[in-house]
């Protein structure tokens, strides 16, 4: 039973500290669209997400009334394109990606998640084709979120795919270079990418998942920052508890919202993604949090060990608050999106290389960093690289979402507003990379990964 207190606290949270449902997002298979005819495949995908998708922003408005929940975005997530269309004309995934924009339009989504392959072992003539399409793809459609998962730990890494996709992201940010290259903030690389991660742009609906499912993706960075500032100066342990009571009330929000939903969508509940997700806002900040555990600022030395502290606590509050959690679930660093996370790169108290190592022990990975618009296709494999063996190796999801802004250098800023949030443009290893990059072939993978 709620007590006076327990109401006062939630309702404190919601109107001062920032806390907020980030993400209803509908998962939607489209295994039954599948086949080869572009305009017959077009047709059943876009009378099928609308049909599914026709209620699901009135329901998330009408439990953000009832409940004085924001829910920031309501999304659409389904099965990674190259299953779907079976084509060897970059053309017709071109236009199956103008379907799909065309319905989240129609439904009224923020994003739609999905055009997507995953060659983490290979490349089927359809997923090079797509992978070649992207660029195109993402830069005449507004609402399309794409993915490419290139590598797992069962699997290794496939390198020809990792050097393929830095090509893609320079091309993407030419093709959108009126847009400062937004079109790279649509387009995420993974390693051990999941099947159910409600948020953009790496979303998209598995294989192993229904028809359709509601994921919801929490997020409280705020909220968690103002605990903590009553525990100042209390040791480690204090600290972890107090994370974890916080990440509790949170993720039970998250499942009040996906329960309600599900039930008037008619819709399984899939899962409660945990993951702190911070915006561009000052107090809603997943480096604020680490700062308050006693850091200057983020990015100096202790700043991984913190990270994995609140990362860790995130998990276990919220695996007692949900008996379905999935998703990503941790604390995501994306630069542009994290007014804390701006700062420090701005007085280069954080690093390219730093965000690096906290991504050994963050939720996900690189997220949203800029970096100069002339920086090698290669250059750009070569960090994709490094983060997928930092995924394959700890068995853990990694991405690189990157943005070569062009025309920008060291020191320039980028703007894409709204969540996105403004990125500085942050250096680069100026040290070659491209021999390494153009060996191809495949990382084969570790030793720990034989465990069948």
């Amino acid at each position: 039973m709620l007590n006076q207190h327990d109401i006062l606290e939630t309702i404190k949270m919601l109107s001062e500290e920032h806390l907020d449902i980030r993400t209803v997002t509908m998962g939607i298979s489209l295994l039954s669209c599948a086949g080869d005819n572009v305009d017959e495949v077009c047709e059943k995908v876009y009378n099928k997400i609308t049909n599914a998708a026709r209620d699901l922003v009135s329901v998330a408005e009408e439990i953000s009334v009832k409940y004085g929940i924001p829910i920031i975005n309501k999304r659409i997530s389904v099965t990674p394109a190259s299953m779907v269309l079976q084509s060897n004309n970059p053309k017709d995934y071109v236009k199956l990606a103008k379907t799909l924009d065309k319905a989240a339009i129609a439904t009224g989504v923020n994003f739609i998640g999905g055009f997507s392959a995953l060659v983490h072992k290979g490349m089927t003539k359809s997923e090079e084709t797509l992978i070649s399409a992207i660029p195109e793809a993402l830069a005449v459609t507004e609402r399309v979120c794409s993915s490419v998962n290139v590598g797992t730990t069962k699997a290794g890494i496939n390198m020809d795919a990792v050097k393929k996709m830095g090509e893609i992201i320079k091309e993407t940010a030419e093709m959108t270079k009126d847009t400062q290259g937004f079109g790279c903030a649509k387009l995420v690389v993974f390693c051990n990418s999941v099947e159910d991660n409600p948020f953009m742009a790496g979303a998209y609906h598995g294989v192993g998942e229904a028809e359709t499912v509601i994921n919801v993706g929490v997020s409280g960075p705020g909220v968690v920052k103002c605990a903590l500032e009553k525990v100042k100066g209390e040791d480690f342990e204090v600290v972890a508890e107090t994370i974890k009571k916080t990440a509790f009330k949170i993720t039970r929000m998250g499942q009040l919202v996906a329960r309600e939903a599900s039930e008037r969508l008619g819709v399984p509940f899939g899962i409660v993604d945990l993951s702190l997700a911070p915006t561009p806002a000052v107090g809603d900040s997943v480096a604020y949090i680490l700062e308050e555990m006693g850091l200057e600022q983020c990015g100096t030395h202790g700043t991984t060990a913190a990270l994995a502290l609140l990362n860790d606590a995130v998990k276990k509050g919220g695996i007692m608050a949900s008996s379905f959690v999935g998703g990503l679930s941790g604390a995501f660093i994306p630069v542009s999106e994290d007014a804390g996370m701006i700062e420090a790169a701005r007085s280069g108290a954080l690093s390219l290389d730093k965000l690096e190592a906290m991504t050994c022990v963050c939720s996900v990975g690189l997220d949203m960093i800029c970096i100069p618009g002339d920086t090698p296709a290669e250059t750009i494999a070569a960090i994709i690289a490094d983060e997928a063996a930092i995924g394959m190796i700890n068995q853990k999801t990694t991405a690189v979402r990157i943005i070569p802004a062009p025309g920008k250098v060291v020191g320039d800023t980028v703007d894409f507003g709204g969540l996105l949030g403004t990125g500085p443009v942050m250096p680069v290893n100026d040290k070659a990379s491209t021999e390494f990059i153009r060996r191809g072939g495949r990382i084969p993978a570790p030793v720990h990964s034989f465990k069948n």
